[in-house]
């Protein structure tokens, strides 16, 4: 039985290309048919992940920061609804506790990870294991992969700690805005992820939780 039906499907394999492998009479010429196929199609799908993981452009004006510590966003008011929605998104995420903060604001919801999750990049991280925390006014701070964080700023959904640059593995640390909608929610619960992921080593989609 072959097993093509099984790849088409998983990676959409043109069926001619499927008949023009399967015409070759010699075993050698379809195995290596079959691998030029297989390549093509990882190819295919790393170049739509990552237009899937390419941050939309955040409406409105950027919000107004304080340019030193605390480093808080100006007239922010959190939607208690999408907060908590956040919240229990976080809280699903592999080996994360939220807890009372060790480095923010009073109120604020750290995003600790316990012990049984291994550190990739442990220097990314400011205090103890907290890698994102949420404050009252719905923003948060979170260590991001550099690049990552550069987008999200170019993006409009977040600005740079004051504080970043300022000590190895903190080249990600930024603010991101607080969200105003469920769309706005699954973009910032995309980036934390993403925090996660870059401090942990670990590979998780949004659509995972």
């Amino acid at each position: 039985m072959s097993a093509w039906p099984e790849l088409m499907k998983t990676r959409q394999i043109d069926p001619e290309i499927e008949m023009d492998c399967n015409r070759m009479k010699n075993g050698f010429g379809r195995t290596s048919c079959a691998v030029a196929i297989l390549l093509l199609a990882g190819l295919f799908f790393e170049t739509a992940r990552a237009g899937e993981d390419r941050l939309p452009q955040r409406e409105g004006e950027v919000p107004r920061t304080t340019s030193s510590v605390p480093h808080i966003q100006i007239g922010a008011q959190a939607v208690p609804e999408l907060s908590d929605r956040l919240l229990e998104r976080v809280a699903k995420i592999p080996g994360v506790e939220l807890r009372a903060t060790v480095i923010s604001l009073p109120g604020a919801k750290g995003f600790w990870l316990n012990e049984d999750v291994k550190l990739a990049r442990p220097q990314a991280i400011v205090g103890g294991r907290e890698f994102a925390h949420l404050h009252p006014d719905g923003s948060l701070h979170a260590s991001l992969p550099p690049e990552r964080a550069q987008e999200a700023v170019r993006a409009g959904w977040a600005t740079m700690h004051p504080w970043a640059n300022q000590r190895p593995g903190w080249q990600g640390f930024v603010l991101i805005f607080t969200p105003q909608s469920s769309e706005e929610v699954n973009t910032v619960f995309g980036l934390v992820l993403d925090g996660y992921n870059y401090v942990t080593g670990a590979d998780y989609l949004p659509q995972s939780f």
